[in-house]
């Protein structure tokens, strides 16, 4: 009796111990065997941020909870954007990626803005492994493998790495060169996108044959119309195999969009915009079915992470935070709508940086490239630190002696895509510009995006540096980064074989404080507040732009606006005579016009003659026999700025 009461007794114990235990206690009974594939892409050196790199980090530590097939990937540009991946060019970073816990990274194109032997030396401290299909050196073969493969119980993904071609034109070509000039290293970028294409469903193959269940593309692509052939869509459309694309490069905020692949089947395309807006979540079903999802208002912080981010913020604290001067305005480099403005017309924050770069060298003119110039400055007190961020990548800054014509090719190089966005339109100081848009570019490029030549018309007009017309036989000094005097970057190979005068003086953001510092002795003021009339952007009325622009100039600019619109230019002859060779244009109509534009060009598009005048008739140099086309355009000036009206055109033939 005694023996069954001492047996009750433990067994009732026993049940008690069981039921009081946490349900933890059962957590690998209850896992799942899905398999989580954790992804982030442009965090842009945003480490605090948003969600963060701790929220990250600590959302992976949730995951691993519910199973235990999670892998943590990042889809490229995370060592730049930012004083703490400037100042330690990118070492930084990967601390706290390593940190975080990332298993696969690729490189974004701003993964080898500080050189290759720097990333290189930072792809091997990394705990995550770096995969590409189409990165390539002088041999042929890929410089990282072209893909990772995972196993998750008695299912195999493989992870298919794809950098985007633009990355020689979008971080600095002389990196991927050896000492003559030669690239030695490559992206797949020939043949209009095939060459890319046949990178990319080679890895997909090759994992296949291999094993594969599932193969994930992460890629540094894009969406955008000027990554074009190179498109997250358009290798998807040109390969089969794919299941999931993580895609990078254009900071889109796309959930699940369905693309069809070469084969017929939906392929899933996900990104998470930039600075860790968003974890994205690709999850495989046991069930094989597959889903994405893009994770927001997390807040969980991985304390590990967080500390390490603390350590580094208190080393860079006693640089960054030290105060040089004050603001009295907003020097922006996004216009009231959110536009990036700074790569597709003048930028106050894009005049500050070419001041800067023009004074503190004494250059006649300085350029700076809008994708140079990655944040305004606010209004206050100014840091060092919010410097660096304007100017992140410490590049070196150069002067060279470059002929007129030089510096047009430059000019029309940078506004090829106007009005449309592109990192190499040129921000100026000393110099002034206009961008006829009615003219289609006819700058012609390599298959790298390099400058070969301007094949036809030119869209840039009315160029003056320091008030008077450029000479294309003059030379004149040039400030600016070496990332576009010798580096080509952007495309910029005009300038190759310029002499240099100063090589190497200060980094940009350097220049910046310099500038701050002695030459506005310490106070940004009004002149900064809004764009001075450097570039002059010239587009035809339509009734969308009327409208947009009666809407913000309000009720006061009705009238001036309705006038503009009823100036209307006839050419009412346009002449040539056989004595002379010259042809003689007169106009009528557009009484209230400020002044005309005349532009003459050849039977080949080439402009052979033209003039900015009030009057209403423009006689031409001497000219060979041939056929010519006479463009007149009126221009006049509504609230201060310079209103276009219709372009009018006539043909003549001089015989």
């Amino acid at each position: 009796m005694k023996k069954s009461k001492k047996l009750f007794a433990v067994l009732l114990s026993l049940c008690l111990i069981t039921v009081m235990m946490p349900a933890t206690a059962f957590a690998a009974e209850a896992k799942t065997g899905d398999i989580v594939i954790l992804h982030t892409n442009d965090t842009h050196c945003n480490v605090e941020g948003n969600l963060g790199f701790a929220g990250v980090a600590a959302y992976k530590a949730d995951k691993l909870l519910e199973t235990d097939y999670v892998t943590l990937v990042d889809a490229g540009d995370a060592i730049q954007g930012d004083v703490i991946g400037a100042l330690s060019k990118g070492d930084y970073i990967i601390d706290i990626m390593n940190a975080a816990g990332y298993d696969i990274a690729i490189p974004g194109n701003h993964e080898f803005d500080f050189g290759m032997d720097t990333f290189l030396t930072l792809v091997s401290k990394a705990n995550a492994t770096y995969i590409s299909a189409n990165f390539l050196g002088s041999d042929g073969k890929s410089v990282f493998k072209p893909y990772e493969m995972k196993t998750y119980g008695d299912k195999k993904v493989a992870f298919v790495g794809i950098s985007t071609p633009e990355s020689i034109t979008k971080s600095t070509p002389v990196f991927f060169q050896d000492e003559n000039g030669n690239y030695i290293y490559s992206f797949c970028d020939g043949n209009n996108g095939k060459d890319l294409y046949d990178a990319v469903q080679n890895a997909v193959d090759d994992a296949k044959a291999a094993g594969a269940d599932y193969v994930i593309a992460v890629a540094h692509l894009g969406i955008g119309e000027s990554e074009n052939p190179w498109t997250s869509e358009n290798v998807i459309a040109n390969t089969s195999g794919i299941d999931v694309m993580i895609d990078g490069h254009s900071h889109s905020v796309i959930q699940d969009t369905k693309v069809k692949a070469k084969d017929g089947k939906e392929v899933i395309l996900t990104q998470t915009g930039t600075g860790i807006s968003y974890i994205g979540e690709v999850i495989i079903k046991t069930d094989g079915q597959i889903s994405a999802s893009l994770v927001s208002g997390y807040t969980k912080k991985d304390s590990a992470v967080a500390a390490v981010i603390s350590g580094i913020n208190a080393n860079l604290k006693a640089v960054t935070e030290k105060v040089i001067g004050t603001c009295e305005v907003d020097v922006d480099d996004y216009d009231a709508d959110g536009n990036r403005m700074v790569r597709n017309q003048e930028a106050p924050a894009g005049n500050f940086c070419a001041d800067a770069y023009r004074a503190v060298t004494g250059a006649d003119i300085g350029l700076v490239q809008g994708g140079g110039v990655r944040a305004a400055i606010k209004k206050g007190e100014v840091t060092y630190g919010s410097l660096i961020t304007v100017n992140p990548w410490s590049n070196q800054l150069g002067v060279i002696e470059a002929t007129g014509q030089q510096i047009l090719d430059a000019l029309e190089h940078g506004a090829k895509s106007a009005p449309s966005e592109s990192g190499g339109f040129l921000q100026v100081s000393g110099l002034t510009y206009d961008i006829d848009t009615t003219i289609p570019s006819t700058v012609v490029t390599d298959d790298n995006g390099m400058f070969v030549e301007v094949s036809g018309a030119r869209r840039v007009t009315n160029v003056k540096v320091g008030g008077e017309a450029i000479d294309p036989a003059k030379t004149y000094t040039v400030a600016s980064s070496l990332y576009i005097l010798t580096q080509e970057g952007d495309g910029f190979t005009m300038f190759k074989g310029a002499k240099e005068v100063t090589k190497e003086s200060i980094t940009d953001a350097l220049a910046l404080v310099q500038y701050l510092e002695k030459d506005l002795g310490g106070k940004i003021g009004q002149t900064y507040a809004k764009p001075e009339g450097r570039i002059g952007i010239i587009k035809a009325y339509n009734s969308k732009d009327i409208a947009a622009s009666i809407e913000k100039a309000g009720k006061d600019a009705i009238k001036a606006y309705k006038a503009a619109l009823a100036r209307t230019t006839k050419i009412k002859s346009a002449t040539a005579s056989k004595k002379t060779s010259k042809i003689t244009v007169k106009i009528s109509g557009n009484s209230n016009a400020s002044g005309f534009y005349y532009h003459v060009y050849n039977a080949k598009g080439k402009k052979v003659s033209s003039l900015s005048k009030t009057s209403k008739s423009f006689t031409t140099k001497k000219l060979a026999k041939g056929k010519y086309t006479v463009k007149v355009t009126p221009y006049t000036y509504v609230m201060g700025e310079k209103i276009y009206g219709k372009i009018t055109t006539k043909k003549v033939t001089v015989k």
